[in-house]
């Protein structure tokens, strides 16, 4: 069986040349969560995965309790289902060729879908490698599925339970034009 796993030899080649083959438009969202002028489209990664929570007590509060956003946990891949790389906490994303953008959110917009984590606009803080991500100015969350807290409530009798929620989202990634 053919993995879908593409080589990091050819990961920057197929992805940037499936780029190029869509239109390097921004995608139709609200004002605050487009990227600056002068920045262009170069990668689209769908995301697979699960955001991660755990019960804890409130900051200053001890005796009231919430779900805290801990971490995410995706596979990254294109429109054609070939794993690109993964997302992680940080915010970060890595490329199969090992190149890694870590972001900081800028703003954030409400999902139209019921349930589903916010669109986000997040600026990237830094890179390493030398790969496609390292180019990387600014990523969108988008098309956000799942991935809320948990509508489980979060009390002293459930105190550091940890939820895996599913959630699937498209990351569009921007650098300098």
């Amino acid at each position: 069986m053919q993995s879908k796993v593409l080589s990091s030899a050819i990961l920057s080649a197929a992805i940037l040349g499936a780029s190029a083959a869509a239109p390097a438009a921004v995608p139709d969202v609200p004002t605050p969560l487009r990227p600056p002028a002068g920045e262009v489209m170069f990668v689209e990664a769908l995301a697979s995965g699960v955001q991660i929570y755990e019960c804890t007590a409130k900051p200053g509060d001890p005796a009231a309790h919430q779900w805290a956003f801990r971490a995410p946990e995706a596979a990254l891949s294109d429109r054609a289902g070939y794993r690109i790389g993964r997302h992680f906490a940080g915010p970060t994303w890595e490329a199969a060729d090992g190149s890694r953008a870590v972001g900081a959110a800028e703003a954030s917009a409400a999902s139209p879908q019921p349930g589903a984590i916010p669109w986000l606009l997040l600026g990237v803080k830094s890179t390493s490698g030398s790969g496609v991500f390292a180019q990387a100015t600014h990523v969108q969350r988008l098309d956000t599925a799942g991935g809320a807290a948990p509508a489980e409530p979060c009390t002293a009798a459930n105190l550091g339970q940890v939820a895996r929620v599913p959630y699937t989202a498209t990351y569009v990634f921007y650098k300098k034009g």
